[in-house]
């Protein structure tokens, strides 16, 4: 999983796997978070104001059966480090 803050745009991209590019993209809301769909799997989801919005990360999660505590991992991780690129190996959760 990679992330991305640009602090000038006030966005963030978390890259969940290598794509070239999107077969579509849908919306989660409708105005700050969209999903990238390539073959029928969520690939990106980007997100604006994220610091404000960082709670339609798990709408996302919820909607695209994505790790949501992963997703706000690497968001809090891409606002402490903005403008940089943050990469993160997320394994599966192990049961108890």
């Amino acid at each position: 999983m990679r992330a991305d803050y640009d602090s000038e745009a006030d966005a963030l991209s978390i890259e969940l796997r290598q794509f070239r590019h999107f077969d579509r993209q849908e919306q989660v809301d409708d105005d700050y978070c969209n999903v990238g769909i390539v073959g029928g799997r969520a690939v990106e989801v980007e997100l604006l104001y994220p610091a404000r919005h960082l709670d339609l990360l798990e709408v996302a999660a919820e909607r695209y059966n994505l790790d949501g505590t992963a997703l706000i991992a690497a968001a809090q991780a891409a606002l402490a480090a903005p403008d940089r690129l943050v990469v993160m190996d997320v394994a599966e959760h192990a049961a108890a």
